[in-house]
């Protein structure tokens, strides 16, 4: 679901009955705001691109609304309307390649979340110009972990942990008590290597990094977090980001952004926001671990450097 395995483990009586629940939410979710269905609100607003707006679930308007939010406050690091240039790449698909400089430059054009009109009281969205789209893949996730928290909540589990492909939240501890340890994936390494843990409780961990999803051209990776500014993989030294924070839709959009703007502008960015905490892993294999984090975080893999701040 959502491009991604999603692993789901509940604890409680009502164990079962609270897993499907929190998978019909998750469907619920994807159908409204995928990009890659025909029926979802987001292809239906994204058609209406210079047209008019799209009136919109509580849950989509409020996704775009987030992410407009984010959009200002990374100034564009984030930014929604980076439809054009991911469809261009292709990456993940059957149809991935690298575009030529003139393909992007004029896809570009079209990349500015200024460009989304937003209108509360109607619940509705539009674009700007024609052949704008809308693409939530930095976002959505996170805004879906912490709904399926509510569901699992309100159907009274003891505790849980929801994964989203890389979308961690622990909610509650264990049922032995103690707190969960979450492996930091070895961005270098395959799938389950870990450069370190965390123990988390009631906290959601989420991970950007350059090894989710690429295609590899001469020696060259070129993966799917794309730089609104230049239409390219970004590649401003960070291959992994991991956010833990409250919310997972903040660490989503967080763990994005800050893998755009890179280690200085990414630390600032992170110890401004109350509660929030990072680990950032660059490309010369140095880690580096916001203050909150700095008595939690275990560092097991010595091919890797702790610079603590």
């Amino acid at each position: 679901m959502m491009g991604t395995i999603v692993q789901l483990k509940v604890y409680g009586k009502n164990a079962e009955q609270a897993t499907k629940k929190a998978l019909e939410r998750i469907s619920d979710i994807e159908n409204k705001m995928s990009v890659n269905i025909e029926t979802s609100e987001i292809t239906k607003l994204n058609a209406k691109a210079g047209v008019s707006g799209e009136k919109l679930s509580v849950d989509t308007y409020s996704v775009i609304e987030k992410a407009v939010q984010y959009s200002k406050l990374t100034d564009g690091a984030l930014d929604a309307t980076i439809e054009p240039i991911v469809k261009l790449w292709g990456i993940g698909t059957d149809k991935e390649r690298i575009p030529s400089k003139g393909e992007i430059e004029e896809k570009l054009k079209l990349v500015d979340y200024k460009d989304i009109l937003l209108d509360k009281k109607k619940s509705t969205v539009q674009l700007k110009r024609t052949r704008q789209a809308i693409d939530l893949g930095a976002i959505a996730k996170g805004y879906t972990a912490d709904e399926i928290k509510k569901v699992l909540l309100a159907n009274k589990i003891s505790s849980a942990l929801i994964n989203l492909g890389g979308n961690v939240f622990a909610i509650g501890s264990k049922p032995d008590g103690t707190s969960w340890n979450i492996g930091i994936q070895n961005p270098l390494d395959t799938r389950g290597q870990y450069i370190g843990t965390i123990s988390v409780t009631d906290k959601s961990v989420v991970t950007s990094g350059n090894y989710e999803r690429f295609f590899i051209v001469d020696g060259k990776r070129y993966h799917h977090i794309f730089d609104p500014k230049t239409g390219y993989p970004s590649e401003a030294g960070l291959i992994s980001t991991t956010i833990v924070s409250d919310k997972s839709i903040d660490g989503d959009a967080l763990s994005t952004s800050t893998y755009i703007m890179g280690l200085s502008k990414g630390l600032k960015l992170i110890e401004s926001i109350k509660g929030v905490d990072a680990i950032f892993i660059t490309k010369d294999k140095k880690v580096y671990v916001t203050p909150g984090l700095k008595d939690n975080f275990k560092m097991t893999n010595k091919e890797f450097t702790y610079e603590k701040r």
